[in-house]
């Protein structure tokens, strides 16, 4: 599946140091645009929007950056700081994005399809792996890759990271032996055996003397 390109605008800044600190009062967050090979450029940008944008988006969303109603630039969201007593925005690296330049990024992973193992011999899925580490240009990263565990009909199959379809263009950098599903039996409650002829006797209780 193809990545997701999302809208975001920025401002140039020259507020640095301390004075982001008016920034932040006027609802807006201090970000740096960088990239290989090219400058850095200190934006600002509005903070109830990047906040709604970073509870949307994965790691590798590409979002296309417009920079003072004009300069566009594809990026990645490479970062973010938080205040953690207040939980407020302070700081966002984004990542500038250039054609013909490969990058890595991690992909979400997402199952596919119904496991006989699961939905006949009562199995329960562990989907072990969420997210692998890929490489690839950035027309061609994915947003997220999708598999299917209809392969797994017993308890004896698992699928491996090498088993999963890479997009074209896309080249897996984590461990291919990694297993990434497996269905496990259910667990057996075994009932305590009593012998032929006997019964469950209550342990007894010894009498106190009277006083």
């Amino acid at each position: 599946m193809a990545a997701i390109t999302t809208k975001l605008s920025a401002t140039r800044r020259s507020e640095t140091g301390k004075d982001v600190t008016r920034l932040r009062k006027d609802g807006r967050i201090p970000a740096v645009v960088f990239g290989h090979g090219l400058a850095s450029i200190p934006v600002s940008l509005d903070a109830h929007e990047f906040d709604h944008l970073r509870k949307t988006i994965h790691s590798n969303t590409q979002l296309e950056l417009t920079i003072d109603g004009k300069e566009k630039q594809r990026v990645l969201v490479h970062g973010f700081q938080i205040n953690p007593r207040n939980r407020q925005l302070l700081h966002v690296d984004l990542f500038a994005l250039v054609s013909g330049e490969e990058v890595t990024v991690e992909v979400q992973l997402v199952t596919e399809g119904t496991s006989y193992a699961v939905e006949r011999l009562s199995g329960t899925l562990l989907h072990n792996v969420s997210h692998i580490k890929v490489r690839a240009l950035p027309e061609n990263l994915p947003d997220l890759i999708k598999f299917s565990i209809e392969s797994i009909k017993d308890f004896d199959t698992v699928i491996h990271l090498r088993d999963l379809p890479m997009p074209d263009g896309v080249t897996l950098l984590s461990d291919p032996e990694e297993i990434v599903a497996k269905v496990i039996p259910p667990a057996v409650v075994e009932e305590p055996v009593v012998a032929e002829g006997t019964e469950a006797v209550a342990p007894a209780v010894e009498a106190k003397p009277e006083a």
